[in-house]
C-alpha cells in the first residue's frame, strides 16, 4: 500500500518526459523457464497450509524485498508465472505470462536534496533512450494471466483482478534488519490472487465472464504497473466491468470483525459493495474512511479511467507498516484463507452476475489531483 507521503511528487515525477537521455540498451527480462515449477495443488480448498507456503516464498529474505527492477523483483515474477501456470491459466502478457512495463530510474529535487525516483516511459522502444544510470538492474515486468469466460453473452467483458508483488525492497537498517519483506504489503494480496486463479479455474460451471488476472509491479512506486496495463489492457477498458484489488490481508482487523473478515475500500461509491452484502459474503465498509484507503492502491488508478475498482483489505494499521519488521511469522495463514475464500465467492459475483455500477458522485474524476495523504 501506498505511504501517504509521497503520492504528489510520484504522480509528477513519473509522468515525467525522458526523451533528452541518451541511448541505452534495455535489462534483461526475467525468464519464466528458469522458475521450478509451482506444485501443483490437489483440493479446491483454501488451505492455511498452502496461503503460508506461498506467504513464505514471497516474502523470504531471498528476494530481498521485491523493489520495482531489482534481482528479487524479477525472481518473484518468475515464481508468480509458474504458480499461474500450475493454475491452468492462459498467458496473457507480450512475452508470455510477462507484460513488460518500460520504466526508468530518474533524479528529481525534493526539499533542495536530490532523490531518486521511477518514471514510466512513452513506450517500449524508449528504453533505448536512457542513459546507463538511468536504466533498471532488471526489466519491470506485469505478470498476467487469463481465464476465459464460458458465456457466449457476457464472456467478452472482462473482471481484472489485481495485486501489486513490489515492495521497498533493501533499505534503512532497523534493529538490524535492512531487507523490507513486505509480507503483508503486499505479498499477501499476492497469495490471494494466485489461490484465487487456481481456485475458480477448477470451479464448475465456468465463470460466465473472462477473468484477467494482474500481478503488478510498481505500486510503492507510483501505481506505475497498473498505470502502464491500463494504457496496454489485455481486453480494451470498455469491455472491463470491474476491478478488485486485495491489499493487505496477513492479519485480522478487530473493526471489520476480527478473523476472517475483510473490508471494502469506497463501499458506497459502486453497487459492487451493496452486491456483495445482498449475497452474505462476510465484507464489510472501510471502517476507516479518513485515512482515504480508496485512494491509496492499484484499484484507484482503474477507479479514474472509470472502471468500477475497489480494494479488499484487512489492514488494522499495525506497526510493521513499511517495515522490515513485516514478516511472514506474524501473518495468520487461517484468517487469509478464510478471506480468500469470501474474496473467490465475491470474484464469482462480479463474474456472473450484472456489472456494478459507480454510485451518484462515487466516480473520481480522472483530472482530479489527488488528496495529499498526511495520515
Amino acid at each position: 500500500m501506498r505511504s501517504s507521503a509521497t503520492i504528489a511528487a510520484l504522480l509528477l515525477v513519473c509522468s515525467a518526459p525522458l526523451a533528452a537521455q541518451q541511448p541505452a540498451r534495455g535489462a534483461p527480462l526475467p525468464r519464466a523457464a528458469t522458475a521450478r515449477p509451482a506444485r501443483a495443488a490437489t483440493s479446491t480448498a483454501v488451505t492455511p497450509a498452502e496461503v503460508a507456503r506461498l506467504l513464505g516464498v514471497l516474502s523470504d529474505d531471498s528476494l530481498e524485498g521485491r523493489d520495482t527492477g531489482s534481482r528479487g523483483s524479477a525472481a518473484a515474477a518468475r515464481i508468480i508465472a509458474a504458480e499461474l501456470g500450475a493454475a491452468g491459466l492462459r498467458p496473457a502478457g507480450d512475452s508470455g505470462y510477462f507484460q513488460r512495463v518500460a520504466l526508468a530510474r530518474t533524479t528529481v529535487t525534493v526539499q533542495g536534496q536530490p532523490r531518486r525516483r521511477f518514471a514510466l516511459l512513452p513506450d517500449l522502444a524508449a528504453r533505448d533512450t536512457v542513459a546507463a544510470e538511468g536504466r533498471l538492474p532488471f526489466a519491470a515486468v506485469n505478470v498476467v494471466g487469463i481465464l476465459p469466460g464460458g458465456d457466449p453473452q457476457l464472456r467478452d467483458e472482462v473482471v481484472v483482478i489485481t495485486a501489486h508483488y513490489d515492495h521497498l525492497g533493501i533499505g534503512r537498517p532497523v534493529n538490524g534488519d535492512s531487507i523490507y519483506n513486505g509480507a503483508d504489503d503486499d505479498a499477501s494480496g499476492t497469495v490471494a490472487v494466485l489461490v484465487l486463479a487456481r481456485l475458480l479455474g477448477r470451479q464448475r460451471p465456468a465463470l460466465k465472464r473472462t477473468v484477467v488476472f494482474l500481478l503488478v509491479t510498481g505500486e510503492e512506486r507510483g501505481l506505475l504497473g497498473t498505470r502502464w496495463y491500463l494504457d496496454h489492457p489485455v481486453v480494451p477498458l470498455d469491455h472491463t466491468a470491474a476491478n478488485l484489488n486485495v491489499e493487505m490481508i496477513a492479519r485480522a482487523d478487530s473493526l471489520a470483525g476480527g478473523p476472517g473478515k475483510a473490508w471494502l475500500t469506497g463501499f458506497d461509491r459502486s453497487t459492487m459493495g451493496a452486491m456483495l452484502r445482498a449475497e452474505g459474503i462476510p465484507i464489510v465498509p472501510d471502517p476507516r474512511p479518513e485515512q482515504h484507503f480508496f485512494e491509496r492502491s492499484d484499484n484507484y488508478a482503474f477507479a479514474r479511467r472509470g472502471v468500477v475498482a475497489h480494494t479488499l483489505s484487512t489492514y488494522d494499521l499495525h506497526t510493521d507498516y513499511h517495515q522490515p519488521s513485516d514478516e511472514a511469522r506474524l501473518a495468520d495463514p487461517a484468517h487469509m484463507a478464510e478471506v480468500i475464500a469470501a474474496a473467490a465467492r465475491a470474484v464469482r459475483l462480479l463474474a456472473d452476475g450484472p456489472a456494478p455500477q459507480w454510485a451518484p458522485g462515487g466516480k473520481p474524476e480522472e483530472q482530479t489531483p489527488r488528496r495529499p495523504r498526511g495520515q
